[in-house]
């Protein structure tokens, strides 16, 4: 699956999900929501994937979900 909101990467038993909105502070739209729900799922299905880390680009890892994207 291709992310545009979320960055993931897996490496040596490890898989980072990184929320990638930093002009809105990472608030959470429903697509960024399913992106992250998918990577997700995906690293707990992976039996290589021992470790999940959650981190964000920017100065903010989340501020809530995005009021403008459910407009």
């Amino acid at each position: 699956m291709q992310f545009q909101d979320i960055l993931y990467e897996k490496a040596d038993g490890v898989a980072t999900i990184t929320l990638n909105r930093p002009e809105r502070m990472n608030a959470f739209t429903p697509k960024m929501l399913d992106e992250w729900l998918a990577a997700l799922q995906d690293a707990h299905l992976d039996a290589e994937t021992r470790v999940i880390i959650l981190t964000a680009e920017g100065r903010g890892f989340c501020t809530g979900m995005d009021v403008q994207a459910q407009a």
